[in-house]
């Protein structure tokens, strides 16, 4: 499976060299590529990975760097990007509205600025690269009521890595919208976005109100990878209870192989980071890039074996 995407991806590079009009520049074009996320997550490893090698297969310079979800940091590179005279940006979203007059300026200076992973349309942004965040809440929220494995009075536990984050935020909005009208409660809980203190307080929680939960959605990919590990921690076995989230992990992947999460979202991370760098390279040749590209797909213990493998070739 990585195999051939890889090949589609470089063959899509091959026609895009032959067909856009060549730079007049002695210098490769310079992106700057901009994660609200942490380098110890491994959706972000896998991201970033995508980038270089977009980079490295169109012979452009990028620019990375990671924010832990401070925003304030994250606005300021992306304005530091703008005073260096960067080609292109792309950006995560950290948090609905906080870049919209960050892209509005960049647009005032030609840059073109494309969002992956997480999304905000109405800052005028010129593509995106990503999962719908709020379809995606609601298909988790979905299987698990499609699959009776829920039902009215039940409460669902939501870890999540930072509570108001445009993910999670959007996220809940689609989780709720399947939800509410049955009767079903949930509950968003602050698991910290620091993988030691994150399995940690997964687990004190599990301890303390393990028994008031029928469910988990895990919001991000950090908690729905420490599934396993929280749970065994507690003397959980697989099954306790169900259990959907992000799978980009191989943490996440092994979980849903040894059944300790029912099904999981690959939202290919590579293709990210990828493809925003390709689509930056097309605006940066004078073509135009005013669309976006959806990159999702739910994967349970049927047909885990793929990403296992896949997950396994990325993390090294």
């Amino acid at each position: 499976m990585f195999k051939k995407f890889s090949i589609l991806m470089l063959l899509a590079v091959i026609l895009l060299a032959g067909s856009v009009v060549p730079a007049q520049a002695e210098e490769p074009p310079t992106f700057y590529w901009i994660s609200h996320g942490s380098e110890g997550d491994p959706i972000w490893i896998f991201n970033i990975n995508g980038a270089n090698a977009a980079a490295d297969a169109l012979g452009v310079n990028v620019n990375a760097s990671f924010h832990h979800g401070d925003i304030a940091s994250h606005k300021e590179a992306f304005n530091s990007a703008i005073a260096a005279g960067a080609d292109g940006i792309a950006t995560s979203s950290p948090e609905v509205g906080v870049l919209t007059e960050e892209v509005a300026l960049a647009h005032e200076k030609g840059i073109p600025v494309v969002f992956f992973n997480t999304d905000d349309p109405a800052t005028g942004r010129d593509a995106y690269v990503g999962g719908d965040m709020q379809k995606i809440g609601a298909s988790w929220a979905q299987y698990l009521v499609d699959n009776e494995l829920v039902k009215e009075g039940d409460k669902v536990w939501m870890p999540v890595e930072v509570p108001g984050a445009t993910y999670g935020a959007i996220e809940t909005t689609g989780i709720a919208s399947v939800l509410d009208p049955l009767g079903i409660e949930y509950e968003v809980f602050d698991a910290k976005y620091d993988p030691i203190e994150t399995l940690q307080n997964m687990t004190d929680y599990l301890t303390a109100h393990g028994d008031e939960i029928n469910a988990m959605i895990g919001l991000g990919d950090m908690v729905t990878g420490f599934t396993q590990k929280a749970f065994e921690a507690v003397g959980w076995e697989a099954g306790h209870i169900p259990v959907v989230g992000w799978g980009n992990s191989l943490d996440t992947a092994n979980a849903v192989k040894a059944g300790f999460v029912n099904a999981a979202t690959w939202q290919y991370p590579d293709s990210q980071g990828f493809m925003s760098i390709v689509l930056l390279y097309m605006a940066s040749q004078g073509n135009a890039i005013g669309y976006d590209i959806p990159t999702f797909a739910l994967y349970t213990q049927d047909n885990v074996d793929p990403y296992v493998e896949l997950t396994e070739q990325m993390s090294q």
